[in-house]
């Protein structure tokens, strides 16, 4: 199956100075990310805050231009096309539906505004897709000529998600499309969203720092970690067997009403990680619990023991997954 969307050697570098007359200071957001994926599948991207999850998704929207790399998407190059053209293939689904909308619009006009970009359709026809689109995703046809603020958060990501797919994209990414809202939303937003991808055949990038909803909805999940996906694999295999330190440190890492059981100890120590200080050999190295000596001068970029994607030295095809185990 050829893949709806790949990304080859994607690259995102920020410039900018401590101060006035302070040093240059090199920020490499996004550094070498490639992969691709098949019609129909949902590709969870986690990480820490600052891994860079959300400049990766802005550079394959187009938001962001890239330093280095391109995004295919059916095989044609998103920086080869129009707006126009590009907007047809591939959407956003924001955090906050809130700031997402335009306050000033009706719900109408809200959803039609990627019809009336693209001036092709009628207003008659423009009017009859926006209430069959916000059929779809569970909103009555008189919410129609409502505001934003006349809505609950569900409703209003319920609008952005309609808007997302009034053009009927191939591809759609959402940043963290559930964080704003509370709990009960978040699971009906999950099922809306799952519902949507097997009835009109969509592709999602979702990208999320919560791993229990991309357990929940992603085929296949990728662990970001300073501008790179340090462990890819499908979601059965990264939850149940994972072999990344930091892959196991952040599952470790999920908080759970048991009690007694308290803050969880992952062992990553107090050090954050800084993308504009990246350090020499493994990244992950200053951090990790089971780092060897070679970890500090050799990098791990590219190795796939067994076929799955892990950038780390001490994982290998004849290395048992328990022998990686991060100390408890």
């Amino acid at each position: 199956m050829s893949a709806a969307i790949e990304v080859r050697g994607l690259r995102r570098v920020f410039r900018g100075r401590n101060g006035l007359f302070g040093a240059e200071r090199v920020v490499r957001a996004v550094d070498g990310i490639g992969f691709s994926l098949a019609a129909g599948d949902v590709l969870g991207i986690v990480g820490e805050s600052g891994c860079g999850k959300s400049t990766l998704g802005r550079v394959i929207m187009g938001l962001l231009p890239p330093s280095e790399g391109e995004v295919l998407v059916d095989g044609k190059r998103l920086d080869t096309l129009d707006r126009r053209a590009r907007a047809r293939l591939i959407q956003p689904v924001f955090q906050d539906p809130f700031s997402s909308l335009n306050p000033r619009q009706t719900i109408e006009q809200i959803v039609g505004l990627p019809l009336a970009a693209q001036g092709d359709v009628s207003g008659r026809q423009r009017r009859e897709r926006v209430m069959e689109m916000l059929s779809r995703v569970g909103l009555s046809p008189e919410m129609a000529q409502r505001l934003p603020a006349q809505l609950s958060g569900g409703q209003r990501q319920r609008v952005a998600i309609a808007r997302a797919l009034v053009l009927r994209p191939r591809i759609v990414v959402c940043d963290e499309p559930t964080s704003a809202l509370d709990v009960s939303v978040q699971a009906q937003i999950l099922n809306l969203l799952a519902e949507l991808r097997h009835e009109l055949g969509l592709t999602y990038l979702f990208i999320s720092h919560n791993l229990a909803v991309v357990e929940h909805i992603a085929t296949e999940v990728a662990v970001m970690y300073l501008g790179r996906f340090v462990e890819q694999a499908p979601v059965d295999d990264l939850f149940r067997t994972p072999r990344h330190p930091y892959t196991r440190a952040l599952l470790a890492s999920v908080l759970t009403p048991e009690p007694g059981r308290g803050i969880p100890d992952v062992g990553l120590g107090e050090a954050y990680p800084d993308p504009a200080n990246i350090p020499p050999g493994c990244r992950f190295h200053p951090r990790c619990p089971i780092a060897e000596a070679r970890c500090r001068t050799e990098s791990p970029e590219g190795r796939r023991p067994n076929g799955r994607l892990v950038e780390c030295l001490l994982v290998g095809d004849d290395v048992a997954a328990d022998s990686l185990r991060v100390p408890a």
